[in-house]
């Protein structure tokens, strides 16, 4: 019986590759070069040894480093055979898929890079780590269940960061429930005039919410989306471990490049809270043209949303106390937790400002200013090396957050501080409001928005912002 073609062709390639192999790595000529002696080498393998010596590796022959050429002819013989090399029988043993180089059997994995090798590639992965198929398929599948893992561990943040999602749209609806019940009360007040003014707030808070509550939606969608993928990506995964080792071994670096996540984890965005201020705060003063006899005006308004969960602020937002029981609020980025302070509504980037906070008899309290960027997740010291320029009485002392706490000299216990913010000057001011005594000035070059701060201490006796002059000037 006659030969196959195939079984012709491989008898005529056993003879041909061995001609077309470098003596030194044992792989098909990359780049050949010929040396004086005749023999020749891969341009790399060749440049390697003459770090040792010039000689010939094979027949020891000296040369020099300008006498080495470049063999046009075995190259060319070279590019001819590995393009046909796609026509190569599949080995009687087991139908195994072979080395595109060697042509045998795929039986070891290469640690470093990540791939199924033959025995003849050895050489050419002499610096590697090589394992058998049956020790790398664990390696690869350790690998691919600690992605798996992260991604479970993921499924189970988002699921949670979902619920927080939900959580803040339902506290957002209570924002909004607070904010209609104070516009309606003021204009109920006022109601006369009012009625169009009303009407056209409430629309406002209307699409803010629903702006607001759409956003966090949109991002629980996302969120969901998110959960979806990477459980499919977990079932991808767990399928592909199931796979025989040389299947999944040759897939292994296609499944790694898919086993990525680039996408941020959701969170809740920073101003994804209702701007409490914008519709409650100052209120009254919004609308002083049509109702001067009824206007109130408040220089600063507490913003909500940055208040300690520990924090009770009223209606309008111009007093702040400690509450009985923890609130409920969402963990937005604004909010201090767990230090136990509130910030007012609007910071200040230049201009002089003003305003009275009546502190009563309470024993303990803060009053001031502070960067937009001060700390709100954790605890930390009072100081202007923090970002807080302020006063406080604690323990029967007072003090100002200089960083070796300066000690106040104060005669008669003030019951309203007043403060004054000289951003151009880079001044602020503590004053006693009731008898307009100067306690201390602290100074800075403020190169951020500066907000009032607040700490009222835990203590039931509220801190209340009080209402400003108002004078109407005509020409």
């Amino acid at each position: 019986m006659a030969d196959s073609p195939d079984e012709d062709m491989s008898e005529e390639r056993e003879p041909l590759q061995k001609d077309l192999t470098c003596p030194v790595c044992q792989g098909i000529f990359r780049d050949p070069v010929l040396l004086p002696c005749t023999h020749s080498f891969c341009r790399e393998c060749q440049v390697s040894s003459m770090k040792y010596n010039k000689r010939c590796p094979l027949c020891r022959k000296d040369f020099e480093e300008g006498q080495v050429v470049a063999n046009r002819a075995l190259s060319d013989a070279c590019e001819t055979y590995l393009k046909t090399k796609h026509t190569r029988p599949k080995l009687e043993s087991g139908g195994e898929d072979c080395c595109n180089l060697h042509l045998k059997p795929l039986e070891l994995y290469c640690e470093k890079d990540e791939e199924p090798v033959c025995v003849d590639c050895v050489s050419l992965h002499s610096t590697h780590r090589l394992l058998s198929l049956r020790d790398g398929a664990p390696v690869c599948k350790r690998e691919l269940s600690f992605k798996v893992q992260i991604f479970e561990k993921k499924v189970e943040s988002y699921k949670k960061t979902t619920h927080k999602l939900n959580n803040a749209v339902e506290y957002i609806k209570y924002q909004a429930g607070q904010a209609e019940n104070q516009i309606k009360s003021e204009f109920e007040r006022l109601h006369a005039a009012l009625v169009t003014e009303e009407a056209l707030r409430l629309k406002a808070l209307a699409t803010e919410e629903e702006e607001k509550i759409a956003a966090i939606q949109e991002l629980i969608a996302n969120t969901n989306e998110d959960i979806v993928t990477l459980k499919e990506l977990i079932d991808t995964l767990k399928k592909e471990m199931g796979n025989e080792d040389l299947p999944l071994l040759k897939n292994f670096q296609n499944l790694k490049r898919k086993a990525q996540w680039t996408r941020e984890d959701p969170c809740l965005p920073d101003d994804s809270l209702l701007s409490m201020g914008k519709h409650v705060g100052a209120l009254s003063y919004k609308i002083w043209k049509n109702m001067q006899a009824h206007v109130k005006y408040n220089p600063v308004v507490l913003n909500p949303n940055s208040a300690s969960p520990w924090l009770s602020l009223n209606a309008d937002l111009t007093s702040v106390k400690e509450s009985a029981e923890r609130l409920t609020a969402p963990d937005n980025p604004e909010r201090f937790d767990p230090c136990v302070f509130v910030l007012g509504v609007e910071g200040y980037t230049a201009g002089k400002h003003r305003w009275d906070v009546i502190v009563g008899d309470n024993p303990r309290w803060i009053v001031g200013v502070c960067r937009e960027s001060v700390t709100r997740k954790k605890k930390f010291t009072l100081s202007t090396s923090r970002g807080v320029w302020s006063i406080g009485l604690s323990k029967g002392a007072y003090t100002a957050s200089t960083p070796e706490r300066t000690e106040l000299q104060v005669q008669q216990r003030p019951e309203k501080i007043r403060v004054k913010l000289n951003m151009d000057r880079g001044e602020v001011s503590f004053w006693d409001g009731g008898t307009a005594k100067h306690l201390v000035t602290l100074t800075h070059k403020f190169d951020e928005k500066m907000y009032p701060i607040f700490g009222p201490g835990l203590h039931n006796t509220p801190m209340i912002l009080a209402p400003g002059k108002i004078a109407v000037h005509t020409s």
